[in-house]
């Protein structure tokens, strides 16, 4: 099926690794035209020239999400790189917070930073583009978040709260600028393999079972319906998915991709 992305001009936050990445990769490989943003844009060059190198468009742009005004600036640059056009917005730019503490042994700094991260770092960019995609009566938004942001989860509390956060966000914003042809949904993914879930939440669980991370990894993936734990190229379909036109009459959605967790 032709996506229709061709085109399209996608600002990714988070694209310099895992998921982020592997979104970024799927975007090219459609034919988007991207403007990549995050802090570290070092890390990003990687990504970019890998993109650039098979003939696709990508520009870096320097940008702390939690800054409003930089938010405001990388949307300009982008629309002075690509003809004044925003046509996609995906955030995956986001942390994880505390990870086996419970709520009262979290502190408030601990949750006031990933509050900031998880749920600022997405209305700041989305605030920057939406007046861009409401002159041009087109956008689509896709806010990746987390299943814990959908059930909730002891020991992840402040993850689970700027999930459920940036949610509302999400569906306050569909219900806003839904008149001008804009779609904004929410991508929740369950566990992701990669560096984080084995060195952080797996070695957290092998730590406290005195099990082995391997273990831990078999444990999380016999909690999903379909006995496995989501990849990156799971989440970038998805995103593909929300941002392109097959998906023209959803907006305000929860999209799990989790093996059969928080819906089930």
């Amino acid at each position: 099926m032709d996506l229709k992305l061709a085109g399209r001009v996608a600002m990714i936050t988070g694209p310099a690794k895992g998921m982020g990445a592997a979104i970024t990769k799927a975007f090219a490989d459609e034919g988007a035209k991207l403007s990549l943003l995050g802090r570290d844009t070092a890390a990003i060059e990687p990504v970019a020239e890998e993109v650039r190198r098979a003939g696709g468009e990508a520009i870096i742009v320097a940008c702390d999400l939690t800054d409003a005004a930089q938010c405001e600036a990388a949307a300009q640059k982008t629309r002075e790189a690509y003809a004044g056009r925003i046509d996609i917005l995906v955030n995956v730019a986001g942390g994880s917070g505390p990870v086996g503490k419970s709520g009262v042994e979290t502190t408030p700094e601990e949750f006031d930073e990933i509050i900031t991260l998880n749920m600022n770092g997405c209305f700041h960019t989305m605030r920057s583009v939406l007046p861009t995609m409401t002159a041009q009566r087109y956008g689509k938004i896709v806010n990746v978040g987390g299943t814990f942001g959908m059930r909730g989860r002891a020991g992840r509390m402040s993850y689970s709260a700027s999930k459920w956060g940036l949610r509302g966000i999400t569906k306050s914003f569909a219900l806003e600028v839904g008149q001008y042809n804009i779609n904004v949904n929410y991508v929740a993914p369950g566990m992701v393999d990669g560096p984080r879930f084995r060195e952080k939440v797996c070695a957290d669980m092998a730590r406290r079972l005195h099990i082995t991370v391997e273990q831990a990894m078999e444990r999380h993936a016999q909690e999903y319906a379909l006995r496995r734990v989501t990849v990156d190229a799971d989440v970038a379909n998805a995103c593909l998915f929300f941002a392109s036109d097959v998906s023209r009459q959803i907006t305000g959605a929860d999209l799990p991709v989790d093996g059969g967790w928080a819906a089930l």
